[in-house]
């Protein structure tokens, strides 16, 4: 099976920036798509971004298009998201999961079989 590890978090002020990693074993991680999910206090855990088996196509929920990037490097068996022009409203334990079906970019947690155990994000204003 796979087992992810996240790190990266921590607390930055608004507009700053973080990078995620998500650090994975298991010899089938090139066959999983790939993806970030979050979940502030209170609230229900929700879709940020997805990437596909090769990297090739990639999925961001809108409220982080254009501000936040998925990449991953299949070689290191890591998985990134690259968080800019951060909000407070970006506030949440940030999740990777890996999909091992991998036929596309799913924005439904139901659709990923492995999930890290998260790391803390903060944003002050």
């Amino acid at each position: 099976q796979v087992q992810l590890v996240e790190s990266g978090g921590g607390l930055v002020q608004a507009g700053g920036s973080l990078r995620l990693s998500c650090a994975a074993s298991g010899r089938t991680f090139s066959r999983c798509a790939m993806g970030w999910f979050r979940q502030a206090p209170g609230k229900e855990r929700e879709f940020v971004a997805a990437i596909s088996r090769s990297g090739g196509n990639t999925y961001y929920a809108d409220s982080v298009r254009g501000r936040f990037t998925i990449s991953r490097d299949n070689a290191k068996n890591t998985v990134y998201l690259q968080m800019n022009s951060l909000q407070p409203e970006d506030t949440a334990a940030y999740y990777c999961a890996a999909d091992s079906g991998g036929l596309g970019t799913s924005t439904f947690g139901y659709d990923y079989d492995y999930w890290g155990q998260g790391t803390q994000v903060t944003v002050s204003s």
